[in-house]
């Protein structure tokens, strides 16, 4: 992995608290925050938006280096425990939205993974998949690169793909997992 700094262009608003937050951290500044997810890395971050902008669950915003219109301050990364409780009902459904809407780098991901030790296959950290589905997909993929989650599901004979994965993303933000395959370590 290149020593590059890797950050978010762009984030998913899993909450949004017009009034702030009631209990003030270090560095705290006052106004509206969102909570974002971002749509590269899945990093959770904090931001203070806009004075009367009023944002929805599933609003994408712009949350990159250059002049930003909705975000004013990126206050920081934050960890799985430091959502709302609204921010983490709705973190399923966003990741989700953004496994669908990047169909095609994770789809890539299918073709191209490889084992990471002797015993284990990156594959096989995905929930649900075992030795056999890892079996399939890497015999089906070598007669043909798959195309779509689609494809992979008819082809390889497994379930819902974009959930599979959305199951794993969130495992590695909960902090639940040794080896990290969509998100940025904390």
């Amino acid at each position: 992995m290149s020593a590059e700094k890797r950050y978010e262009e762009y984030g998913y608003v899993l909450d949004f608290l017009p009034h702030g937050r009631a209990v003030a951290r270090a560095g705290y500044r006052a106004g509206a925050l969102v909570q974002l997810v971002g749509e590269e890395y899945f990093t959770l971050l904090e931001a203070t938006i806009r004075e009367g902008l009023i944002v929805k669950t599933g609003d994408r915003l712009y949350v990159g280096k250059e002049e930003r219109k909705e975000v004013t301050y990126i206050m920081g990364r934050i960890g799985y425990d430091e959502l709302t409780t609204t921010a983490k009902m709705e973190l399923p459904n966003v990741v989700e939205k953004i496994i669908l809407n990047r169909e095609k780098w994770f789809i890539n991901f299918f073709n191209t993974a490889q084992a990471i030790t002797p015993r284990m296959h990156a594959i096989e950290l995905i929930p649900g998949i075992g030795k056999k589905y890892m079996w399939q997909i890497i015999n089906e993929r070598e007669k043909k690169p798959f195309e779509k989650f689609d494809d992979l599901q008819t082809r390889a004979n497994i379930p819902n793909p974009a959930k599979l994965i959305a199951k794993r993303v969130l495992e590695e933000l909960e902090g639940e997992s040794k080896y990290r395959l969509f998100t940025r370590a904390p």
